[in-house]
């Protein structure tokens, strides 16, 4: 353990501060397809019952309108959001008639390509630039890569305990300022560390061969219609999800805040001569926002991102420059198939220690080999995360990931138990020595179990579907209380009320709206 972070632990372990480690924020968004009784996408509207996909907090679409994203407020403690997690599934249920929400993270048997419908909002000027932006990401990279699912796992510490280790270590910049530099050091400890989360939680070793579009790639065939890799954790992390030759330039290494914001606002504002060669415009029709490297900051991909919550009508950047960084969105995390909402607590609790042994360790920034190393190792255990004597690359050094990641643990240890006696229970504990018999034998790792499964003799889709009738089961057994069920009720309604609004005060023509957009990531206030 490093001095640093014994020290911080030491602090935060004295009985006058231990009560802040109960007061992390947590969040969890889910996405997940449609799909009707036979496992094929569904291509019916995003249901009304639900709610407006623009302006429900909870119950939305990403890019597809068969793409469900399900939205959790925040709770101190985790179990509080997957309860609340539990009952947008629950309701959502109500509403779906004979359909199914799709178990794992890569997709079902998709139809053609433009048959795959694009997310709709409305007629409002931001409902109308949410759908043009999908159509710009059709552009770029096609829209079967979109219809992959995953889970967003949102994560803060409480300002209190930023405040109580700036004291401690006499750092003299503004709160904010430092606070910042903290969340971007986690941030740079992730890209670290981040491929154990791979090889715990990955859970897409396999996928239906028709994703991939007749194109050259790697994969094996497990049968006619699945392919896979033997030793894979999480294909939907790899070279095969969500990539983009205009984006490989974009790899901040989060040095610091500034850096990151900087490399967003050039990339949004820079064009890329293949864009700017399919235009914005077909005739009336808009095809794009623009033709630069990223329509907008949220385009670009990340295995993580600083996040700070906006405030109406205002961009991601703004709101990271202007009042810094508030919290950390964990986006590599599959789904997991057999699991009814695709994460339990006890990989949730496990995900808060390793998120705080990013937070305290010392985090060195990282110099151009290291951050490369870090990319590597994460595809690498992506790819081949279980194969026997798999090696990474640590310090320039190889060692074996078996060997890295019980180190990692045992250095995770001290942050569970210090959460636990936070929590008076011995839970995290509990979670990490799950995780432990996970490095101990591979074949109790979601991705070694998903290959077991098929193993028996069904296929990619077979399993998925078995998967999501039984958690659609699951889901109908236990309805809603009454009360539960009346607040998302209402919750639905008044979205809808909200949408219709936005539309009834329509002022400017969108032509004019998405320039006055496109203007404001250039004119941010520090």
């Amino acid at each position: 353990m490093s001095d640093l972070l014994s020290r911080r632990l030491a602090q935060l372990g004295e009985s006058a501060n231990l009560s802040l480690l109960g007061k992390c924020l947590h969040g969890i968004e889910r996405e997940c397809l449609r799909v009707d009784r036979d496992g094929q996408l569904a291509l019916t509207p995003h249901p009304q019952a639900l709610g407006s996909a623009l302006t429900h907090a909870q119950i939305t679409t990403d890019y597809s309108e068969s793409l469900l994203e399900f939205i959790t407020g925040t709770a101190t403690n985790p179990a509080s959001t997957l309860d609340e997690l539990e009952r947008i599934h629950r309701f959502t249920y109500t509403k779906l008639g004979s359909e199914l929400l799709w178990s794992p993270s890569m997709p079902c048997q998709l139809p053609d390509e433009d048959t795959i419908p694009i997310a709709r909002y409305g007629s409002s000027h931001i409902g109308q630039l949410k759908y043009v932006y999908r159509k710009g990401l059709a552009l770029r990279y096609g829209k079967t890569m979109q219809c992959i699912a995953g889970i967003h796992y949102n994560f803060s510490l409480p300002e209190g305990l930023w405040q109580l280790q700036q004291q401690a270590e006499g750092d003299t910049v503004s709160a904010r300022d430092y606070q910042s530099a903290r969340y971007i050091a986690l941030i740079r400890n992730f890209r670290r560390y981040s491929w154990l989360l791979m090889y715990l939680f990955g859970a897409s070793p396999a996928l239906d061969k028709g994703f991939m579009r007749g194109r050259p790639h790697q994969l094996q065939e497990l049968d006619a219609s699945t392919l896979y890799l033997p030793y894979a954790t999480s294909l939907r992390m790899s070279d095969l999800g969500y990539q983009s030759s205009a984006q490989s330039g974009l790899t901040p290494c989060y040095n610091d805040l500034a850096s990151y914001t900087d490399s967003l606002r050039l990339a949004v504002g820079t064009p890329y001569p293949a864009y700017v060669e399919a235009g914005t415009k077909r005739g009336d029709e808009w095809l794009q926002l623009n033709t630069n490297i990223l329509q907008i900051e949220n385009e670009y991909y990340s295995s993580i991102r600083p996040k700070r919550v906006t405030y109406s009508g205002e961009r991601p950047i703004q709101a990271l420059m202007s009042r810094g960084v508030q919290y950390v969105e964990v986006r590599c995390l599959d789904i997991n198939p057999f699991l009814p909402l695709g994460i339990d607590l006890a990989q949730a609790r496990f995900i808060d220690a390793f998120l705080l042994f990013c937070a305290l360790e010392d985090s060195p920034q990282l110099a151009n080999s290291e951050c490369s190393n870090c990319t590597d190792n994460f595809l690498k255990v992506v790819t081949q995360g279980r194969r026997p004597g798999l090696q990474l690359q640590r310090a320039g050094q190889p060692v074996e990931l078996k060997s890295w990641a019980g180190e990692l643990l045992e250095r995770i240890r001290p942050l569970a138990e210090l959460l636990d006696r936070a929590h008076g229970s011995d839970a995290h504990a509990q979670a990490l020595a799950q995780q432990q018999a996970k490095v101990d034998d591979a074949e109790r790792t979601p991705s070694a179990q998903v290959l077991a499964a098929l193993r028996q003799g069904m296929s990619f889709t077979e399993f998925a579907l078995q998967q999501s009738r039984q958690h659609a089961a699951y889901f109908q057994a236990h309805p809603l209380e009454a009360e539960q069920h009346a607040a998302l009720e209402l919750a639905a309604h008044q979205s809808l009320a909200e949408q219709s609004a936005l539309e009834g005060q329509q002022e400017g023509d969108f032509d004019a709206f998405v320039a006055a957009y496109q203007a404001s990531i250039l004119a941010v206030a520090v």
